[in-house]
């Protein structure tokens, strides 16, 4: 974060994205103090002085300009707290009220939210409660209408996973609902919305004002598997689950050089899937030789988890040895962890990689699971947006990708990862 107006920046964070939102502010003051710190450096070598001086220089500098986030004539560095607080309140009647505690006016905000936390989540008073995506998608209604009101500058919605993105494409008499979430959101003025590995790229072009910034979690998925134990040996293949999900699994067959192969899907879509014993698909194949390999299939969500398990069984009785699979939205819906832990139990698969930008408890205990946390990705790119700087490279990160695995090439045999990546 470069030295302009830190104080400027603020986050919100509704019930449900709470805990991602403090995950990502611990980033950004990191990131700031760090910035900070190498900003005094690079002064005291340019004009002669002790890194104290300078310090000591900046922080009068913020009492002055920034109207104090900083401590008055002292060589420490402290750090803005980020986050306003916000009183959310939830009715007997289901009504969800949002008031802002403190000013905001012309503040670039950014507003938390997680639409598949259905764990239960604080309200005032002490109350808990467990939240639909519906009341979730509510209560960002609400506080977006707050913020307004109450001056914010700039309001940018933080949602890695996008409500209602799997209806994004009408095939007869329904609706378009990802692209009318995303209006919704546009109407009530939000400027920006960040998301990760949306599932459509077509709700990315359904907005008029709003700009989608679209995150990919490939790096930290491509860092996790590069620190297996023997996962990137000749015998490697990735194969797409389904074709959907080709470019996704291109990119990764790119960057890692190696083949890609394919399972092709029918539907009958007149059958709606409640768990992973439900399927709807009824004809599957796989395109390409998986027999004796280690085989790698990334998706961007996971739900009932049907269609990933259906998967999986053709390719072990295709002759696949070692199967892990990576999903940017861990949402397993249902009883979906059950069905994967016997899926585990009868040796359809070696691990799973999920974010964590779905909060999750009862899946981070298991032996197969694999979190990967991407909380600096969200750091980086809200620091970078708020000083209106290119986030280009976090949008197409093959560039980093490479350093990665010239440097994994390099340094000998890898290790089996703890099973809770934190960083």
């Amino acid at each position: 974060m470069k030295y302009s107006n830190p104080a400027n920046l603020a986050i919100i964070a509704c019930p449900g994205g709470e805990v991602f939102a403090d995950e990502v502010i611990t980033h950004l003051k990191r990131r700031y103090r760090r910035n900070r710190e190498k900003t005094a450096s690079e002064l005291a070598r340019r004009y002669g002085l002790s890194v104290e001086d300078a310090l000591r220089q900046l922080n009068v500098i913020g009492e002055i300009v920034f109207s104090g986030p900083h401590a008055q004539g002292t060589a420490e560095c402290p750090v803005p707290r980020f986050k306003i607080p916000v009183k959310f309140t939830a009715f007997a009647n289901g009504e969800i009220k949002a008031e802002i505690q403190e000013s905001i006016r012309g503040k670039d905000i950014y507003i938390f939210q997680d639409v598949e936390n259905h764990y239960p989540v604080n309200f005032s008073g002490g109350e808990k409660k467990t939240l639909s995506i519906n009341d979730h998608i509510m209560t960002v209604f609400v506080t977006i209408d707050a913020v307004r009101l109450a001056g914010a500058q700039r309001v940018t919605l933080v949602m890695p996973n996008f409500p209602y993105a799997r209806q994004h494409k009408a095939k007869g008499r329904e609706a378009l609902s990802a692209s009318r979430i995303g209006k919704i959101f546009e109407g009530l003025g939000v400027n920006h919305l960040i998301t990760l590995d949306i599932h459509s790229r077509d709700i990315m072009n359904a907005f008029n004002r709003m700009r989608l910034e679209n995150l990919h979690a490939s790096y930290q998925i491509i860092r996790t598997l590069s620190r297996l134990d023997g996962i990137l040996s000749d015998d490697f293949v990735v194969v797409s689950p389904d074709t959907g999900a080709v470019d996704r699994n291109k990119f990764f067959a790119s960057a890692l050089k190696k083949p890609l192969a394919l399972l092709y899907k029918e539907r009958d879509y007149s059958k709606i899937t409640r768990d992973a014993s439900d399927t709807n698909i009824s004809q599957l194949r796989l395109l390409g030789n998986v027999r004796d390999k280690t085989v790698f299939m990334a998706d961007d969500m996971v739900g009932t988890g049907g269609t990933l398990i259906k998967g999986m069984q053709i390719l072990r009785e295709n002759g696949a040895r070692r199967i892990i699979c990576s999903i940017s939205l861990p949402l397993f819906s249902g009883d979906a962890v059950s069905y994967f832990d016997k899926a585990y139990k009868d040796g359809l698969f070696y691990r799973i990689i999920g974010t964590n930008a779905v909060y999750q408890e009862e899946v981070l205990r298991r032996e197969w699971y694999i979190s990967v946390n991407i909380s600096s990705l969200f750091a980086h790119v809200i620091s970078r947006l708020h000083q209106n700087q290119s986030i280009s490279g976090f949008l197409d990160n093959r560039e980093i990708i490479n350093r990665l695995l010239a440097e994994t090439k390099g340094a000998g045999p890898q290790h089996e990862l703890p099973f809770q990546q934190t960083e």
